[in-house]
């Protein structure tokens, strides 16, 4: 009669491979979570503070193009201020989207 050999006897209990599992997913999903979450405030505020600023940027434009310049101040003329402030917002909007480069979370140089 042959008997077989004793079931080896793994090092770590079952507690202790959940508690690496929870680890690992706490060091690699909580942690770049954090990250993400700061650097979307960071982006939100600042974009927010931007726009805003942009905004009465083009605004202060449109009313000094309207008050300051007679071409434009009446007439059949005076819709050549809106068409200005319309140029100067898509060129803004064009180097904002120019600009944009950073494409990942990472501080990692490519």
């Amino acid at each position: 009669m042959t008997t077989r050999p004793a079931a080896k006897q793994d090092d770590a209990s079952l507690g202790e491979v959940v508690e690496f599992v929870k680890a690992y997913a706490r060091q690699e999903v909580v942690g770049p979570l954090k990250g993400a979450g700061r650097w979307i405030a960071f982006g939100a505020a600042g974009a927010f503070t931007l726009g805003l600023g942009l905004v009465f940027l083009l605004l202060g434009l449109l009313r000094v193009l309207q008050y300051e310049w007679e071409f434009s101040s009446s007439g059949s003329s005076s819709w050549l201020a809106y068409l200005i402030a319309l140029v100067a917002t898509l060129v803004l909007l064009g180097l904002t989207l120019w600009r944009i480069s950073k494409s990942t979370l990472n501080n990692e140089p490519k």
